[in-house]
Order: structure tokens, then C-alpha cells, then sequence
């Protein structure tokens, strides 16, 4: 298959129906055993300090690993990915573009799917045949993620993993389908292992992935992975078509729709607190006030930037964070 980079989740269903294989550049970065080496070649290239690591790492996961077709999130995703796709462009990458309006309108949504499914010169019945298939695989995620918050048999960072790799099913779909019925398999094996506070991680998905390990050193589990689980279209059994599917994701539009989900998680997953996690030089810093000010929960704000370990100071935070929690609790 053909493959094409991702710079953020996208109709993914699409692309498999046009013959590609996906690659979400994000995931390549991130789990790189030399991450780094990502963000040096976009800084030799030119990109500034001053800049988010996500997009220097997504750059230079692009360069190193010979991708020459991408798709450009260029509405609904981050403000730097405009720059990000006039440089690739520079590269001589041929860029495909796809927008989340930002009205939020379930017309205006789909003229932009239209405009992709042409872009790729599919049909709407070659995508939806996709889709249902792909809508099957993401009800493994689904039992994961319940796993997780009702039987307390899945870490942190699993329910993390295994949600955040739907953005782009690991680049083949039957493997991954294979892959996740394994590990629900032996997931469901394990003795329930309850924790005394349950939390919440709201925001981007992490550079410092440690930090679910951390917070279990103290009685505590991330029970809820916002992003992660968006990125696994949870109510997507529910929409009627791909149009549908798209409107219900709450990542890339406004902030109301998306606190109206955070509040209907925070109630059912029975939540004690939640930890917000922005990247260094990103706009999204800025919703930690609202979501402060419209959650009725305690939220610790940590920021990442390069490293992808959580430093003394963040893990002392983290710790009169949940040492608070544990008192209130109690």
C-alpha cells in the first residue's frame, strides 16, 4: 500500500478505501527509542526553539522516515500546522488538505468530506463500507477503555496506548484488529486492581508518558484519557454515516462541545480530580482558565515540552496534587 503521514487524526476511512496506509507521524515520534533525533533534523532545518516539539517532531519523523505524501489538518487542529505544511510543501511532500470548520455546522462538515472523498476519487459507498469495518475493530477500544474504568484491570497508560494507536489502526488494520483481541484476551484474566483516586487526563496526549506509571506510585489511576479516546471515536456506532461520525468528535471544535463530554465523563467515571496536560508554546494553554472556571473538579495544569520524562518539579506537583486529593477523599 501507498503510505501517507498524518499530522493529526483524520477520516481515516478514506484513505484505507483509496488503497493507503495511514501513518499518524505523531505516533512514529513518540515512540521512537531516539525521539529527539526528530526534533534536531527540524531545528537544523531551520525551525525555532520557540516552537511546540509535537510539530519539530512530526517535521522531522516526515524527512527521516521518506514520507512524501501528507495529509494537512489546516482548520481544527493546531495553529502551527499552516507554517508546518508551507515548509513540507518547500520539501517538495505533496500535501492533501482537510479542515474541521470551526462553525461546527453538520453541513459544513460535510462539504469538507465530500471535498476529501474527492480529493482521493472515492465513493461515499467505498468509505462507509470502511468505516462499518473500522467501527467494529474500535468496539475492541471500547471494551478496553471499560476494562479500565469499571473492572479495574487495565493501567493507565494501556488505556492511553490502545486508544491514541486508532488514529491510524498502527498502519494495518487486520493486524491491530488481531493485536487488540489479544490483549482484551488477557486483560480479562487479570485480578481487579482498584486504586483510592481515579483521574482524569484531559488535554493533548503526553510527551512525558511516565506519567501514568508516576501517579500509580500513589494510590491513584488515569481512568479517563479525553483525547486518546476521542481519537477512538467511542459514539461512532452511533452515527448513521461518516458525516455524523465527524460532527460528534470533540477534539477540534469548540471548547463548550467538548467540556459538555468532559462533564458526562467526570460524572460516570466517578472522577476525583484531573490533570490537564499542555504543550510548551501552544495556544490550547490558554482553555486551561475556562475549563478551571466551568469544571466543578480540582485540575493540576502541568506543561510539557521536550522531554519525554516527567522532571522533579512536575513530579513534585503531581505529588501535592494527589496527596490534596487523597485528603479530600478521606
Amino acid at each position: 500500500m501507498k503510505k501517507i503521514g498524518l499530522t493529526t487524526t483524520v477520516p481515516i476511512e478514506v484513505l484505507l478505501a483509496a488503497g493507503y496506509e495511514p501513518i499518524d507521524l505523531n505516533n512514529v515520534f513518540i515512540t521512537s527509542e531516539d525521539y529527539s533525533k526528530y526534533i534536531d533534523i527540524a531545528e537544523k532545518d531551520g525551525f525555532p526553539k520557540s516552537m511546540c516539539a509535537w510539530i519539530k517532531g512530526i517535521y522531522g519523523a516526515c524527512i527521516d522516515n521518506d514520507i512524501k505524501k501528507i495529509v494537512g489538518v489546516m482548520e481544527g487542529d493546531c495553529s502551527n500546522t499552516k507554517a508546518l505544511i508551507e515548509v513540507f510543501k518547500l520539501r517538495g511532500i505533496n500535501i492533501y488538505p482537510f479542515s474541521f470548520p470551526h462553525s461546527h455546522k453538520k453541513e459544513d462538515i460535510e462539504i469538507e468530506i465530500k471535498k476529501f472523498i474527492n480529493l482521493f476519487n472515492v465513493s461515499y459507498e467505498e468509505v462507509e463500507k470502511v468505516r462499518l469495518r473500522l467501527n467494529k475493530i474500535r468496539e475492541f477500544s471500547k471494551e478496553i477503555d471499560r476494562l479500565t474504568y469499571i473492572d479495574n484491570k487495565v493501567s493507565g497508560f494501556e488505556n492511553h496506548l490502545y486508544q491514541v494507536s486508532l488514529s491510524d489502526f498502527n498502519g494495518n488494520v487486520d493486524e491491530f484488529e488481531g493485536e487488540l483481541k489479544r490483549v482484551i484476551s488477557d486483560i480479562k484474566k487479570r485480578e481487579p486492581k482498584s486504586m483510592k483516586l481515579r483521574l482524569g487526563f484531559i488535554g493533548v496526549p503526553p510527551m512525558t508518558s511516565d506519567i501514568y506509571d508516576y501517579v500509580e506510585k500513589f494510590d491513584a489511576r488515569i481512568v479517563y484519557n479525553e483525547v486518546q479516546r476521542e481519537f477512538a471515536f467511542p459514539r461512532a456506532s452511533k452515527a448513521l454515516n461518516i458525516y455524523e461520525q465527524y460532527y460528534d468528535y470533540t477534539y477540534p471544535y469548540d471548547i463548550e462541545f467538548r467540556i459538555a463530554e468532559l462533564k458526562r465523563q467526570i460524572s460516570e467515571r466517578k472522577l476525583d480530580g484531573i490533570i490537564h496536560y499542555t504543550q510548551a508554546f501552544c495556544y490550547r494553554a490558554a482553555e486551561d482558565i475556562i475549563l478551571k472556571a466551568k469544571l466543578d473538579i480540582p485540575i493540576l495544569n502541568i506543561e510539557g515540552d521536550k522531554l519525554n520524562k516527567l522532571d522533579a518539579r512536575t513530579k513534585l506537583r503531581l505529588e501535592a496534587f494527589l496527596d490534596m486529593l487523597l485528603d479530600l477523599k478521606e
